[in-house]
């Protein structure tokens, strides 16, 4: 028996995230590691406890593992409650097949036996895969405020950048009357968050029709929220004021972790009332080495530097070796940069290893033929072996054993 919830949570959290390359190669986007000691799942899972939500769905798909075995039991997130809490939800097989879910709609749809058995009046649909801070409870009660059937959270965006993005074309009353999917010529700057509240026995009515459908694509985007806004239904955009970051490239991800660097980025992740939480390796404290020099930089549990870091992320367990440089660069978990190594504007990925005089990425000043420059990536578990060089903008996801000449 499981108690009433008013509000229900889903997060889409099954996407391949295939433009951060080898970063996803073994794991769900919403696994990828952030900010020194968080993984991207963190954010949307912490602003459910924050805004009062204690029965979170989390729809994975896609190399689930890791992120299986992160979530658990939901304990970090003080969601791990008798009769509520956060659960995993994978495609499963049912009585016509097993199916992999077809699209964000279709995997809410396959999962509305999670749903009704909290009985909800609300269901809050939410992307795994965004660095934001939120209380969905003031969103609800915009919602409810406003008597809508569908409320999407938008933020105003740059008009030069609006074709990039879903944009929600409104009234002055904040009602919607028109999508637009990256219009070359938009007529507003609301960009759709991808952060939904629907009445519940609106949404079950809809996604029905929706898998009924042999023509659609079984997407909110393209398929439910149009079929709504067509039929009248209630529909308001919720404006949000504050940081938020797709973090679906390369260069986002890198972007969105050297903002936490930056004091007048409005990205505060030690918040009382507020916090993000995450599940922590046990690791002794940080040694700072007599030959270190640290400048700006997050430095975790766990590490052990004796090298220069400047404007650099450093998670658990990372080691710089004497003589060694990390500028403008993400080291993930147990990375380890040896002796006299240089790291620059580059992303190295858990449990990778540069071993002696290697060289990492490239300042872009250096870099004179346009387009050649961008951040370099190594890939989980690889070695850069002794005197390799990586090139600005490389992708590694094997081994590198020769030097370039």
């Amino acid at each position: 028996m499981y108690q009433k919830q008013t509000t229900v949570a889903m997060i889409l959290a099954g996407g391949q995230g295939s433009r951060l390359g080898v970063l996803t190669r073994k794991l769900a986007k919403p696994a990828v590691p952030f900010g020194g000691k968080y993984r991207i799942i963190d954010f949307p899972l912490s602003n459910c406890v924050n805004s009062g939500i204690e029965a979170v769905g989390v729809l994975t798909q896609y190399q689930p593992l890791v992120l299986n075995e992160y979530v658990g039991n939901g304990q970090p997130w003080d969601l791990d409650g008798m009769y509520s809490g956060v659960t995993c939800l994978s495609p499963y097989q049912q009585m016509d097949g097993a199916h992999w879910y077809a699209g964000t709609a279709n995997a809410i749809y396959r999962n509305m036996n999670f749903i009704e058995r909290y009985d909800p009046e609300y269901v809050v649909v939410l992307s795994g895969d965004h660095i934001y801070k939120m209380d969905y409870a003031k969103m609800i009660s915009f919602h409810k405020k406003h008597k809508a059937d569908c409320t999407i959270a938008v933020i105003d965006v740059p008009l030069e950048e609006a074709s990039r993005f879903g944009i929600l074309n409104t009234n002055p009353d904040g009602s919607i009357y028109e999508f637009e999917e990256k219009p070359a010529h938009p007529k507003s700057t609301n960009a759709s968050m991808g952060i939904y509240v629907f009445n519940w026995s609106k949404l079950r009515k809809y996604l029905e029709e929706d898998a009924a459908d042999p023509d659609s694509s079984n997407d909110f985007g393209k398929d439910v929220l149009p079929a709504m806004l067509n039929a009248g239904e209630r529909m308001f955009a919720y404006p949000f004021e504050g940081y938020w970051k797709d973090v679906g490239t390369i260069d986002s991800l890198w972007e969105a972790n050297m903002d936490l660097l930056n004091p007048k980025v409005p990205l505060d992740l030690s918040g009382e009332t507020d916090k993000v939480y995450s599940r922590n390796p046990s690791m002794p404290p940080h040694y700072i080495g007599p030959n270190a020099n640290i400048q700006n930089s997050l430095v975790s549990d766990g590490c052990d530097v004796d090298g220069r870091i400047e404007f650099s992320v450093l998670f658990p367990g990372v080691t710089i070796g004497t003589g060694a440089t990390v500028t403008d660069s993400i080291l993930m978990p147990g990375a380890t940069i040896e002796d006299g190594a240089t790291v620059e504007y580059a992303i190295v990925s858990e449990n990778a290893v540069i071993k002696k005089n290697a060289h990492i990425g490239g300042r872009p000043e250096n870099i004179k033929e346009e387009g050649k420059w961008g951040i370099a990536v190594i890939g989980d578990g690889i070695t850069v072996s002794e005197g390799c060089v990586v090139e600005p903008k490389a992708m590694i996801d094997a081994d590198v054993t020769e030097v370039e000449k």
